[in-house]
């Protein structure tokens, strides 16, 4: 019998962020969290900007989380098509990463959000510190 994974949640990116290894946790000037490896962020909750806007009311999105990514081709992978909870805006253009609205990562499952937290620590992390995880969670 396959395991059915549950559903993502804005409190399981704070939780699998943190359970990576050698990561600080830390606010940005606006109080929003930000979560880095080795001075670099990873994973972090943005500010409202004027790039991420409702298209019918113009208001700014108040829930973006922002998740590097390994490539830009990870990047269009996961941002082409309409399902997709991922997005990215003329602002990140050029920089390997995408973001989500808080209120759309429950289209996610739990192991899909764990994939996605992973591989934007291991963009970040020191190379010697990405191959200490890897030889410890084969097959991740």
């Amino acid at each position: 019998m396959a395991v059915v994974s549950r559903r993502a949640r804005v409190e399981d990116v704070h939780e699998l962020a943190m359970a990576m290894p050698h990561v600080d946790a830390g606010h940005g000037p606006h109080g929003n969290p930000v979560y880095q490896i080795g001075g670099k962020s990873f994973v972090f909750f943005r500010n409202p900007r004027p790039d991420a806007v409702d298209p019918g009311t113009g208001e700014r999105y108040a829930d973006v989380i922002v998740f590097w990514v390994p490539s830009e081709a990870d990047k269009q992978a996961l941002v082409q098509g309409q399902a997709s909870p991922f997005f990215t805006t003329s602002h990140f253009d050029g920089h390997p990463s995408v973001l989500v609205r808080g209120s759309r990562i429950g289209e996610l499952t739990l192991q899909e959000l764990t994939e996605i937290v992973q591989d934007a620590w291991l963009t970040q992390a020191s190379p010697s510190r990405a191959a200490a995880w890897l030889s410890a969670h084969p097959g991740e």
